[in-house]
This record gives C-alpha cells, structure tokens and sequence, in this order.
C-alpha cells in the first residue's frame, strides 16, 4: 500500500520537472495535460486511492509550481480557480475509468483462468473411472490448484462420512470428521471465511447433487496464516459441483450395469434352461431306456443285443458328462475364477494329448498335423489350450462326414503363433459367422448346447489371443485362433 502512494508521489514530482522544462515554451493548459497524463499513469496500477492522492497533489503542485503568484498556494485569478476544479475532475474521472477498465480486464483474465482450469478438470474428471479414481484425481488436482491440502469424504450406508481420498494433508482428526459430517448433515459450507466456525483453517464445502449432498470436500492451505480468497473459493466451488455431477453419473452407469448384467444373467438363465433342458433329456432318455430294457429283458436278449445297450449306455452316458462339463467349464470362465498359469509348451504335446481323448470318436478319420520343426515352445496353460482343441475337433466331427479327412496346423505370425483347424463338411453359415461364439448359439445344422466355441473364445482371449472362423476355398471351414509368444 505504501509503495503505491510512493509511485503516485515520484510521478507526480516527474511531472513537475518535465513542466518546468516545458514552462517556458508552453501555455499554462499544456501543462495540465502533463499532470493528467501522470494521474493516467498512476490509475493504471488499480488503486483509487493512490489515484485520489496523485490528483490532488498534482493541482498542489501545479498552483504553487506555475500559477501566477508562482510559488505560493494563493491565486489571484478567479480563472485559475475553475482550472483546478477541472483539472481535479478530470484526473478524477480518468483515475475513475482506468481503474474500472482494469478491473474489468482482470475480472476477464480470472474469469478466462477459471475456465481453463474447469475445461482441464472436466477432461481429467470425463476420463476417471470409479469413485475411488475420480475423487484421487479430484484431490490431487484441487490441492495443486488452491496450495492446499484436500481431503474427500463419502456416506456409507447409514449415510456416515468416510475419508476416500486425501491429499497434503495427515489422516483427518475426530473433530475434523465432526465437522464434515455437520457441512454433510446441513447441506452448506463451514470454516474458514463462512458463517459457521470461521475460526477454522480448512473450509469444509458440501458436494451437492441433483438429489442432495453426496459428499463433503475439505481444504486446508498449506502456508499458515493463509486464507482462502473469494476467488479461490468460488472456483473449489465449481470443482465441488464437478465433483458431485461425476459422482452421480458414475453412480447412474453402475445402476444402469448392474440392471443390465441382472437382465443378461436372466437371459442367460432363460437361455440355459432351455438348451439345456433337451440337451440333458436326450442322453437321459437313451440311458433310462437301454437300462430299463436290460432289467426287464435281460435273461432274453443276444449278447451282442446287450452289449449293444451297454455300448448305448457309455456314449450317452460320456455325452452327458461332456454336456455338463462344458456347463461347469463356461460358469468357471464367466465368474473369473479360473486363473490362466502359463508355461512354454510345444504345441504338438498339446495336439497329441487332445487326440488321445477323442481317438474313440475320431477313430475312423485321418487328421493331419502340420507343425514346423523350428515353431518355438508358446506359454499357455497346457490343460485349458487342450480342451480348445478337444472343442473344436469335436464340433469338426460333429458337421462331417465320418471317414472325411481333417486337419491342425500352425504358422508363425510376428509375435504370435496362429493355430488352425480345418475340416471338409459344409463349411459355415453365412447367417451363424457372426454368432458362432456366442454362449448357447446354436447354428443352423448344431444339435449341441451351444457352448463349445463360447469355452473356446473364453480360453483364448484369456490367453491374450483371438479366434475367429472362416470358410475354406474348396469347401470345408476353418477355425483360427493366435496364441502371443510374450
């Protein structure tokens, strides 16, 4: 303050000096000018008071300085008089009007300030994630704005504050918890500058949404004896109401995910029940009745009748424990609880373990294997990859020809290596390519439950690979999947 009534004092002994450089070749109205060009000066720097003194001591020192009787406060023209009052409005007025544009000007500056720094945090806010990373980023990004330190609270179901985030500052103390939970309880700010424990040194602002408080920030400068100015507090303000907008968002997506994941799992349950419902009756039917023929007619049938029956009973019977596999293989992958532990492994093992598991069913066809001798070990979890090929040589031999030939091949790709498995039936439905791997799809010619290609996308993008099916030139389908090598 004092250096500013100190700037007024030296400009207006500048004037001075250059008027008495001017005196003698300039009217005593020329002179005025310099007198107001120096209040100008002075007004610029955006105080009135400063501004009040400049003009007054410029009228001083232009009466004593140059007005007839020079050196002396008295004046012996009555014009000279009206001169001063001009003089003294006019400085006044033009203080008056600078000080104002300045003001307005940096109103601008802070008002465009104050937008950017909104638009930036909208932008951080648009792109967090969660409650936890909004009110993270939220805290951190408040305490780098304001100097402070920031402190986030949230209801828990019996609607008690909890801290969720903090930032430059030690855990909240019991009072400061009080605190929060009252500004949550009445919905208004307290602490520093409010009317409610202005004592304090944090402020304490309500995070209040469409539906009422969701959550209370807290801000404590980090510099004692430092207070937060009307600007800053507006702008906390607009952060908190940014906040709370987030919060409420977030809140309505993970309504809107949970109501749909509840539709999905009902569709899923419908979908289930279903497919499955036939899919068990057959192989039960065929059990119960080939078991019920050998009780009741036992001692009367052919031995190669009964082994018949027996044989029925086993296929049926390993059909039924596949179906149920497969229903508990998809509830593991679909829940998560499945944990992929990968290990380098040739892939021919892999092939060769899954052939022996279906010799019975493939028994009567060939199956090539095309693996180059230079293909490096893959890292996969050896027991999941086999049930992919256990899947899809059997969905082959479903959709073919018995005695058609088929076929398992790999080709190194970049950092990854592409597996395909070809057969010579009809190849794929144009209407069934892109529903081939949904969860109980069944395609235009299945007879399954629809859930051997949905284990095997499951497995494979588990792996960090993708699978995809396409028809082959010549006739037949190919079902390609990659497997990365990192």
């Amino acid at each position: 303050m004092r250096n500013k009534y100190l700037f007024a004092t030296a400009s207006v002994a500048l004037c001075t000096a250059l008027s008495f450089a001017m005196f003698p070749f300039f009217e005593l109205t020329n002179l005025v000018m310099v007198y107001l060009l120096g209040t100008l000066v002075v007004a610029t720097r955006g105080h009135r008071g400063a501004a009040a003194f400049c003009s007054t001591l410029s009228v001083l020192c232009f009466d004593f300085f140059f007005v007839p009787p020079r050196f002396a406060l008295t004046v012996t023209d009555a014009q000279y008089v009206w001169t001063f009052v001009v003089m003294f409005v006019t400085a006044m007025v033009i203080s008056h009007l600078t000080i104002r544009l300045r003001s307005e000007a940096e109103a601008a500056r802070q008002s465009q300030q104050r937008t950017a720094l909104m638009h930036a945090f909208t932008e951080q806010l648009a792109n967090a994630r969660g409650v936890e990373d909004i009110l993270r980023m939220s805290a951190s990004r408040i305490a780098e704005t304001l100097n402070a330190g920031v402190a986030a609270f949230l209801p828990d179901q019996n609607r008690q504050l909890a801290l969720k985030a903090i930032s430059g500052l030690p855990a909240p103390a019991d009072k400061e918890r009080g605190i929060a939970q009252w500004v949550f309880d009445q919905k208004q700010p307290a602490g520093a500058g409010t009317a409610s424990l202005p004592s304090d040194e944090s402020l304490y602002v309500p995070l209040m949404g469409a539906e009422g408080a969701v959550g209370v920030i807290s801000v404590k400068p980090l510099i004692k004896e430092t207070t937060i100015v009307s600007e800053q507090r507006r702008l906390l303000e607009s952060f908190a109401h940014q906040i709370a907008l987030a919060l409420e968002v977030d809140r309505l997506q993970e309504n809107a995910r949970k109501a749909a994941v509840e539709v999905e799992t009902e569709r899923l349950r419908s979908s289930l029940l279903s497919s499955v419902s036939h899919d068990l009756k057959t192989p039960l039917a065929a059990i119960l009745g080939s078991a019920g023929t050998l009780l009741e007619r036992g001692n009367l049938l052919k031995h190669e009748d009964s082994v018949e029956l027996l044989e029925n009973i086993q296929e049926e019977g390993e059909r039924l424990s596949r179906l149920i596999q497969n229903l508990l293989e998809a509830t593991r992958l679909e829940s998560g609880a499945v944990k992929v532990n990968k290990e380098p492994v040739p892939l021919e093992e892999v092939i060769g373990s899954a052939l022996e598991r279906l010799e019975k069913l493939l028994h009567q066809r060939e199956v090539k294997i095309n693996i180059p001798d230079d293909l490096p070990s893959v890292p996969m979890d050896p027991i999941l990859l086999e049930q992919v090929f256990i899947n899809l040589l059997e969905n082959g031999a479903k959709h073919t020809p018995p005695t058609s030939e088929m076929g398992v091949s790999a080709t190194l790709q970049d950092e990854s290596v592409m597996v395909t498995v070809s057969d010579q039936g009809p190849g794929i439905n144009k209407n069934d390519a892109d529903h081939l791997f949904e969860k109980f799809y069944r395609g235009s010619s299945s007879t399954g439950a629809g859930l051997g290609l949905a284990i095997c996308k499951a497995i494979v993008s588990a792996h960090g690979g993708r699978i995809w099916a396409e028809n082959k030139m010549g006739g037949g389908a190919l079902f390609r999947f990659t497997l990365p090598l990192k």
